[in-house]
């Protein structure tokens, strides 16, 4: 490490003796005015500095960060890989197929391990099988018998207590018995997860559905699970956290961010990158962060850099303080829309000034964890006094945050609101004023739309009235729905579990408090608590058709809103914890019943989903859901009381009480001083040390998983989830030359803005899909088809799933659909059918493509499948980096229009043949000559 900079290891100067990188004494004042977050890309540089894959001119080259910003590309090592399931299996089959070819090269494959520290979480396989309202008839999709479900009724009593069974943490008496001696056992506890009070033992309430959900889970992903524990056994630096435990972000902030990495004495910045885009949550931790490629995680995992252009920093003042209604949702939304206005796309934000003191961290991690929104690569915090206090409240050992401080000052990344002559300088500084953000929705298409709740009501109306505009995906503006003005106040009737109801524009039919950007901050969950409980206490309810869910980022939240006892009063209102992961936020939410169904379809109505997720696409959440609007959990409460977003709570009431007195939203809106004083008390350090104590020793369903521990993964050949992908069969010890693109084909003819998730998608599998039919053909039944994301191990599903969202739009075909025209025969396909029948032609293929091609989510399957569709070039106007990134890794030419023009401007059709020749030396914005014909 560090072989051209030994002379700046030092010791610190504590009792520790520990040894660092003194960093500042390589630059004096240029090192002072570096921003936090280049001096954390400085002090890796110069740690892992070895000639070869980093270079002593790239360490000159961040140093020099103010005159070099944009115009030089700089490796960088970060400390650690994060990784979830949809995304984690590929990397890590692609590991097992690594060690084959190895093998199969005369290699020996027991020396294929990730290099650096990778924590996989299996967090996005659970799936919403059962509720208060679908457990009746229990889908059994993992087949075998599955044990008989009572109805759960929407609340049940408060349940009975259990014996304490020891816990040290235990502050009072459990009904009967001391503590220390139990007289009896929870018969359907699922040992060690969270799911229990961690003082008593209680259940929480609706424990049903929780087991039940998880219980599919593990059945649903037997194969999947066991690849997993297969790899943490035999892959060195391979650790995963078992399923039923937490989200991705949420995890990695609570238990696995270390601040401050120590390896053999060394103390180090932690740093952290991962496949999604969401991992920039822990920036507000101060750790350094953000979300790159499948393809580039794994080579990072080989001990590679990640490969970046020295990024622009914009340095945001915070000042002022938010007042009391507003949440830290709403925030991050005002902050998103000021930054998406000024235009940060591609770098890195800072925050600095008085404001951020004034924010908490699970605040700053909701501002950070939203940035893929506005487009920074990241949003930094840099480590403070509230850091730091943070890390004691939830378990840091003191001794540590003692080195942890005076290290982070020795190396000056220690950030206090004392201005002196050492400031960062910034590309580019804004200002915001906390006291100007007002409570917000975002919606209905788009996150980036946001629009003030006072103004929802005009809002949504003028959506019903705005002119459908044109997009890639679909015909559809922005906003606007086209109703006409004589249909706007249509009604349906529906008859539900014995009433009658009318469901009209606006109606509110999903709402789900879900997602870790606002699971994870307790004083907004326990404000969606405490607004329920006053909601019931004053006699308000949730209609019953609508689709309620309540899925916490941990275990964490749950033991909080049950301790602080708000829990059954979420309950009472259909808020039910349906299980711990990405469920509705990746599409796998409830059906709606058929009645709201048929009167949707009926009425053509315009209804709604309300969530408090951090992204949406319209038809995301349910096909026929078309205004999807991101607000803060309590006001996902509150729309859901209402049933409808086609109101003013300013002047309209949420209901009436018992004695017909209209009840308000200002009446049952909690004060910021009740939410504090809640925090504080249900908040605290043995909740964070139990969840730990937990993930660590795993549940009883993981531990009793077997799974091989082989050199070589067994490749089940009859498997449906894992197969050994074929990106290796032709791999030699040196690579081929670049061949030309000959008389290629346009797949598909796209538009603007056609996302990762429109080329791969991560939700159900359609059984009208291609990748259905090869699961049935394989014996499955539509209830085992489970969904894309959670088959990224089969190729073969993956590869009939490219291109087979339902909202793509292909101008081939002229509406959304997952079809294209075959050339010349003109026949319309599947995509997939069509792919396959060029390459039975021996056609090579390229995709006609607009502006932001690849944009969302971070999804190499969305590289990877089009290369095996034969798909050797993407021409587009404009790519999103990541997938750009992607498509280079797996062997795709993104090619990239000349300004100012594009396949339209050029008359092109897409039914012509085009032929282009590679250089022999590739470099990036060479220009290359298309041959048209």
């Amino acid at each position: 490490l560090g072989y051209a900079f030994e002379y700046l290891i030092e010791t610190l100067n504590d009792s520790s003796r520990k040894k660092f990188f003194n960093v500042p004494r390589l630059g004096g004042t240029k090192y002072d005015v570096l921003p936090y977050s280049i001096r954390v890309l400085l002090e890796a540089a110069v740690r892992n500095c070895d000639g070869f894959l980093m270079k002593e001119q790239d360490v000159m080259n961040i140093l020099d960060w103010k005159t070099k910003q944009r115009n030089v590309e700089v490796p960088f090592f970060p400390a650690r890989v994060l990784l979830q399931d949809f995304t984690g299996i590929p990397a890590l089959v692609d590991f097992a197929a690594m060690r084959e070819a190895v093998k199969t090269l005369g290699g020996d494959p027991k020396k294929v391990h990730p290099a650096r520290p990778t924590d996989l979480t299996v967090d996005h396989s659970l799936q919403i099988d059962f509720s208060k309202c679908a457990i009746q008839n229990a889908p059994n999709p993992g087949g075998g018998e599955l044990q008989k479900a009572g109805k759960l009724s929407p609340l049940k009593a408060q349940p009975k207590k259990v014996p304490c069974r020891g816990q040290t943490a235990c502050r009072g008496s459990c009904d009967s018995g001391e503590p220390g001696r139990s007289s009896g056992k929870f018969s359907s506890q699922i040992e060690n997860t969270p799911i229990l009070c961690p003082f008593h033992l209680q259940p929480v309430p609706e424990p049903e559905t929780v087991l039940k959900n998880q219980e599919v889970e593990f059945g649903r992903n037997r194969e999947r699970l066991q690849f997993f524990k297969w790899s943490s056994r035999v892959f060195k630096n391979v650790a995963v956290i078992p399923p039923g435990t937490g989200m991705a972000h949420q995890v990695n902030l609570e238990y696995l961010s270390r601040v401050v990495f120590e390896e053999k004495d060394l103390l180090f910045p932690d740093s952290v990158v991962g496949t999604d885009s969401h991992i920039t949550m822990v920036n507000g931790l101060g750790i350094l962060g953000w979300g790159v490629g499948g393809i580039e995680t794994e080579a990072v995992m080989l001990g590679l850099p990640v490969s970046l252009t020295l990024p622009e920093v914009v340095g945001c003042e915070l000042t002022g303080s938010s007042n009391p209604f507003v949440t830290s949702i709403d925030v991050v939304l005002g902050i998103t829309k000021h930054l998406r206005q000024v235009g940060v796309a591609g770098k890195f934000v800072e925050f600095f000034g008085s404001g951020v003191s004034q924010l908490s961290i699970v605040d700053r991690t909701t501002i950070a964890n939203m940035c893929p929104e506005y487009g920074a690569t990241l949003s930094f915090f840099p480590v403070d006094n509230v850091t730091l206090e943070h890390l004691e409240h939830t378990g840091f050992d003191k001794a540590k945050l003692e080195l942890m401080e005076t290290y982070l000052k020795a190396v000056k990344l220690f950030r206090n609101d004392q201005k002196n002559s050492g400031e960062p300088e910034y590309s580019q500084v804004i200002q915001i004023s906390l006291n100007s953000i007002v409570p917000s929705v975002s919606g209905p298409k788009r996150p980036q739309d946001r629009v003030a709740v006072a103004d929802m009501k005009r809002d949504f109306q003028a959506c019903l009235n705005e002119k459908a505009g044109f997009l890639a995906t679909t015909f559809v503006g922005f906003k606007g729905f086209q109703i006409a003005a004589e249909k706007q106040n249509d009604t349906v009737c529906i008859h539900y579990e014995g009433s009658e109801y009318r469901l009209c524009h606006g109606s509110v039919v999903i709402a789900a408090v879900i997602s870790c950007t606002n699971n994870c901050n307790p004083s907004v969950m326990l404000t969606a608590g405490l607004l329920a409980k006053k909601a019931v206490d004053a006699g308000l309810r949730v209609n019953p058709y609508i689709r309620t869910s309540l899925s916490p980022g941990s275990g964490m939240v749950t033991h909080y809103l049950s301790s602080s006892g708000v829990l059954p009063y979420l309950s009472k209102l259909g808020f039910e914890i349906v299980g711990y992961g990405c469920s509705t936020c990746v599409g796998n939410t409830a059906p709606l019943s058929e009645a709201v169904l048929n009167a949707i379809k009926q009425g053509d109505l315009v209804t709604c989903g309300v969530l408090s997720g951090n992204r949406h696409f319209e038809g995301r959440l349910c096909d026929c859901v078309r205004a999807n609007y991101l607000a803060s959990p309590p006001l996902v409460v509150a729309y859901a009381i209402a049933g409808t977003v086609n109101i003013d709570f300013q002047t309209e009431p949420l209901g009436t009480d018992t004695t017909g007195r209209n009840i308000y939203l200002r009446d049952v809106w909690p004060s910021r001083e009740e939410v504090h004083q809640m925090e504080e008390e249900r908040v605290i350090l043995p909740m964070f040390k139990t969840l730990k104590e937990k993930i660590e020793m795993g549940n009883k369903r993981w531990n009793s998983l077997e799974a091989p521990d082989s050199v070589l993964f067994p490749w089940d050949l009859k498997s449906t989830y894992i197969r050994c992908p074929s990106f290796f069969d032709k791999l030699t010890k040196e690579p081929v030359a670049i061949q030309p693109i000959e008389n290629a084909h346009a797949l598909l003819y796209l538009g603007d803005c056609v996302t990762t998730d429109h080329i791969s998608p991560a939700g159900s599998i359609a059984r009208s899909s291609s990748a259905a039919k090869y699961l049935t053909h394989r014996g499955l039944t539509p209830r085992e088809f489970n969904s894309y994301g959670a088959r990224r191990g089969n190729d073969a599903v993956m590869t009939r799933g490219t291109f087979a969202n339902i909202k793509l739009f292909n101008k081939f075909i002229g509406k959304p659909a997952p079809k294209t025209v075959h050339f010349p025969s003109g026949q319309t396909l599947d995509v997939f059918e069509a792919a396959e029948l060029y390459q039975k032609e021996g056609v090579p293929l390229i995709i006609l493509a607009g502006k932001k091609y690849g944009s969302g989510n971070s999804r190499d399957w969305a590289a990877k499948g089009p290369y095996l569709l034969g798909v050797k070039a993407v021409l587009a106007e404009s790519y999103e980096k990541i997938h750009k990134d992607h498509l280079i890794g797996i062997g795709i030419a993104p090619l990239q229009f000349l300004p100012g023009e594009n396949a339209d401007s050029l008359g092109l059709s897409g039914r012509e043949t085009f032929s282009l020749t590679f250089p022999e030396e590739l470099s990036p914005g060479v220009t290359l000559n298309i041959k048209v014909s």
